[in-house]
């Protein structure tokens, strides 16, 4: 990677620690670019972490985090005023800089898009220090960390390794979009990264916009429609729009991209190198787009297999820590952890800029204040179990409010009742317990069902979550029963791996199907659990264990008992546009909104059939799959 020098902070010991380390608050903020989030630490524990968008149900919602930021004080029982120190999760000012910079180098080109960026400078980005203060009703100092720095910090501080190296990579910071550095005990430091704009990130959102979806929101669609296609467009790239480096560090052809003068990421050269112009969104998808999707996920893995190998070249350290919302992609995650260099990785559940709250939280304790830190053997990240929870009674408050129809069970019976449900091919909204940070539902806020069923993933994708047919569900399988179902020998709680189903689980395909190719491999039956097995055998697996989420654990052991299957369908709990959901009521409306056939809500139990008339507005779409 480039040499760019070390990156600098006001996150340093330059403020005097207090005598005693008992009750010091922290509150770690990100906002106003995407994923806004709140994070609290009380004496260096991390008691809540919440992104914005499930509050106000804005899906990535940029705005100052408020509802997560009152959620995090009621749950660690604190008011603004008793905040030690609040950070920031970058700097305001150095964006701005190279904003201004870029705008300037590029001028008149480009005036368009900085005359668009100003108002939201104007009106609170520049004067973020104030707004946090207002906002929160607190005096006291705002502390600003890089933003790469807080990615760094999600990925090290609350992984289980006293010492690694440490990589992120994503988009833009402010002049960083990757970096790599070491993390020892309570010291963390960034020694090399990768600058604007070349950027591996923006490298995949520009395919991104070019496959049709949308920036910031559809990657992970790209990655799922990957797997469809032929890697033919792989050397068109690297001759044409990356020049990349053996060490990992690249170039990108600025020529073929539009990012800096446009509101668009690609140029009509672009459209040229790719035999025609951008995909229309929602028009119907292309072996063109397969074609696109795979070579840009083949380039990408390459990029950080190599990244990876430099960093451990350098380092000489044997695990790894990654962030950034390039971290996400977990294909590339399963490729680094089985042919990379590094015996063990750990990967920040929240990856994206909403984990950057953590992260600045995170460096205030450990370098401002000094505290030492002391690694779990799992992580201290809680299973990331670290959203609002609902008890019996306000579970209740809302039913009755509905008028709906619901059955109370005991602790004992509900494992046993759901899985029966789930054994007959229900759909299951499963709502239990404390809401996960950061993208995936890991059992908590999940749509569950049978992954045995060849029906399964259409009912899912066509009358649960009203999404593209192609894209795959994950498997949540028990982590003791794990190997027996993937070729995957590490635990992956955060569902942010993917692993190769093994070999005696595989169906092999029919002389007919053997013929078919891209989107009609859709519904071939690819193992004896066909609804969390893509078309390339591959799944992004969820290990569960009993001492991070003991309720689903006890439903998956109930499951396997009663049909010798360790493995559900696990999806997040929401419909496609909409954030996951976070209390009983968002829960109720997406229930009676898509044909989901039961609910579970803590102990409650509700039959969609036993549902009063829904108003209009929640009366689902009626759909034929046939």
């Amino acid at each position: 990677m480039n040499a760019r020098g070390g990156s600098s902070s006001n996150i340093r010991a330059s403020c005097a620690a207090p005598a005693s380390f008992s009750g010091v608050n922290v509150l770690g903020l990100s906002a106003y670019y995407h994923d806004s989030a709140a994070c609290l630490l009380k004496d260096g524990e991390i008691i809540a972490a919440a992104q914005e968008e499930r509050f106000s149900r804005k899906k990535a919602d940029a705005s100052f985090p408020a509802s997560a930021v009152r959620y995090c004080l009621e749950e660690g029982g604190i008011r603004p005023s008793d905040l030690d120190y609040v950070g920031f999760y970058d700097k305001p000012f150095l964006k701005f800089e190279r904003i201004l910079m870029t705008h300037l180098r590029i001028a008149p080109r480009g005036l368009g898009n900085f005359i668009r960026a100003m108002p939201s400078w104007i009106r609170e980005k520049l004067f973020t220090p104030h707004e946090i203060q207002e906002k929160l009703g607190y005096a006291g100092e705002v502390l600003f960390a890089e933003h790469h720095e807080s990615h760094a910090a999600s990925a090290f501080y609350p992984s289980p390794f006293e010492e690694a190296a440490v990589l992120t990579l994503d988009g833009v910071g402010e002049w960083a979009t990757a970096s790599w550095g070491v993390g020892s005990g309570s010291e963390l430091d960034l020694l090399e990264e990768i600058r604007f704009p070349h950027s591996l990130g923006l490298l995949y959102s520009a395919f991104t916009y070019f496959t049709g979806f949308r920036v910031n929101f559809g990657e992970y669609k790209v990655m799922g429609l990957a797997p469809y296609g032929e890697p033919r467009y792989v050397d068109v790239i690297l001759e044409n729009l990356v020049e990349l480096v053996e060490d990992g560090s690249f170039r990108l052809n600025l020529d073929y991209f539009a990012f800096l003068t446009r509101d668009r990421m690609t140029s009509p050269k672009f459209d040229r190198l790719f035999d025609g112009p951008p995909r229309t969104p929602e028009s119907p998808i292309t072996q063109r787009e397969m074609d696109i999707a795979r070579s840009i996920q083949v380039v990408v893995e390459e990029i950080l297999l190599r990244q990876a190998r430099y960093v451990h070249r350098k380092t000489g350290l044997r695990k790894l820590c990654l962030a950034g919302g390039v971290a996400l992609n977990c294909v590339a995650n399963g490729r680094l952890l089985r042919e990379g260099p590094f015996e063990d990785v750990w990967i920040q559940p929240a990856a994206g800029d909403a984990g950057g709250a953590l992260g600045v939280a995170q460096l205030i304790h450990h370098r401002v204040l000094g505290h030492p830190r002391s690694p779990r053997s799992n992580d201290q990240m809680r299973g990331s179990f670290l959203g609002p929870a609902y008890g019996d009674q306000q579970i209740g408050a809302v039913l009755e409010a509905k008028r709906a129809r619901a059955t109370r069970v005991s602790d004992e019976e509900l494992p046993e009742i759901v899985a029966d449900l789930l054994a007959a091919e229900k759909v299951v909204g499963f709502f239990q317990g404390r809401m996960e940070f950061g993208p995936r539902s890991l059992g908590a806020r999940s749509i569950l069902g049978d992954p045995r069923s060849p029906q399964m993933q259409r009912v899912l994708n066509l009358k649960i979550k009203f999404r593209e047919s192609f894209r795959p569900f994950a498997p949540a399988v028990l982590r003791e029963h794990a190997g027996e179902y993937f070729e995957l020998d590490h635990a992956s709680p955060y569902m942010l791996l993917v692993a190769p189903v093994v070999a005696k689980r595989r169906v092999e395909p029919s002389e007919e199907a053997s013929s078919l190719s891209g989107i009609e491999l859709l519904n071939v039956p690819k193992s004896d659990i066909p609804a969390v097995t893509h078309v390339d055998y591959s799944a992004r697996v969820q290990t569960v264990e009993a001492d991070t989420n003991p309720l689903f654990h006890a439903l998956l052991r109930e499951f396997e008992r009663k049909t010798g299957c360790a493995v559900l369908v696990n999806t997040s709990f929401n419909v496609r546009g909409e954030p996951i959901v976070c209390s009983p009521e968002d829960a109720w409306r997406c229930f009676m909104r898509t044909h989901m056939d039961y609910l579970v809500l803590g102990n409650w139990i509700l039959d969609k059939r036993d549902q009063p008339e829904p108003d209009e507005e929640l009366r689902p779409e009626p759909v034929d799959l046939d």
